[in-house]
């Protein structure tokens, strides 16, 4: 995000942000044909939901109070199983020339994008509950971009395997 921007326009901007990565995730569910894929990107697309409402929380608090409120605390759902399992099937279900591996990798250059624009507004902040929201909330998208990662990964090395492109 800009320097100079007001946090009011800094808040419009994240929550423009969240309400696109929800309508990516939305229309990526609707448009698969994979089940695990589309449960994935439903459930990331509700996360996005959150953060929109998290966001726009803030943004009334701020408008009306000209300070940031103290963050609630966000618990960490340990989904490690789930998405392990979802990855086995994803792989399954999808090449990692498809569409639905296509979109993981636009993804990632989603959430690489939420991160940075989160990290460099919490590294610039001066006020506390300011930049412990924008880092709460850069953590969160690293959640993401780990899981697409993983899955982008396991993806890639199927097909090297599937088409010999291993040296050994």
């Amino acid at each position: 995000m800009e320097t100079g921007k007001s946090a009011t326009d800094i808040l419009k901007t994240a929550i423009l942000l969240e309400r696109r990565g929800k309508a990516f995730y939305t229309q990526i569910a609707r448009q698969t044909e994979s089940k695990s894929a589309r449960k994935i990107f439903e459930m990331m697309a509700e996360e996005e939901d959150e953060h929109v409402a998290f966001l726009s929380k803030q943004y009334a608090y701020y408008t009306k109070n000209n300070a940031f409120m103290k963050n609630e605390l966000h618990e960490e759902v340990d989904d490690t199983d789930a998405v392990k399992i979802l990855s086995e099937e994803i792989k399954k279900e999808i090449s990692a020339a498809s569409f639905e591996a296509a979109a993981i990798s636009a993804a990632i250059d989603f959430e690489n994008k939420a991160i940075e624009v989160y990290s460099s507004r919490a590294k610039e902040a001066t006020d506390e509950n300011e930049k412990e929201m924008y880092q709460m909330l850069a953590d969160w998208e690293k959640t993401h971009h780990t899981l697409l990662h993983r899955l982008n990964e396991d993806l890639k090395e199927q097909i090297w395997n599937d088409n010999q492109f291993w040296p050994f």
